[in-house]
């Protein structure tokens, strides 16, 4: 691969580009291949949600193609952690791969809750590749209505 354009007096500036693309994406190494790795241990960010309502802080996190048996919630502190594997689904025997943008591994991501949140209260439910975690609010930190009350 060429990380520097060759010089062709003959080439247009277009061409030199188009030929730098072919360079990049041939052969199924790229930059970011050489970079990551072979695609297996890269690392990922599975994006995800937080909310909260009068009850509860909810966090969604999109983990498609997750089996949810694959899928550990656990609260340290005031910290979520979600762990998730995404596995092969076959082995391929051709690696001669253009491109390589899915991932596949071990992937964690760690969430500070907010101080309202009870740690000992989760639950979590998996449909369609989001992984939904409830965290009940602590009694103290729900609201509360105060009644006013007429003085005379």
């Amino acid at each position: 691969m060429h990380l520097i354009p060759r010089h062709r007096p003959e080439g247009t500036l277009p061409e030199e580009m188009s030929r730098l693309f072919e360079d990049f994406f041939s052969t199924g190494r790229s930059l970011m291949r050489d970079f990551w790795g072979n695609g297996h241990d890269r690392a990922f960010m599975f994006p995800v949600d937080v909310r909260e309502t009068e009850d509860k802080v909810i966090v969604d996190a999109e983990l498609p193609g997750v089996d949810p048996k694959d899928v550990q919630i656990k609260v340290e502190g005031n910290v979520l952690v979600i762990i998730a594997e995404r596995k092969h689904e076959k082995e391929e025997k051709a690696k001669d791969f253009h491109r390589v943008e899915r991932t596949y591994g071990r992937f964690q991501r760690q969430i500070v809750l907010p101080w309202s949140a009870d740690p000992e209260k989760v639950e979590a439910a998996y449909k369609n590749g989001v992984l939904t975690v409830d965290i009940a609010k602590r009694e103290e930190a729900k609201p509360k209505t105060i009644q006013v009350k007429v003085k005379e």
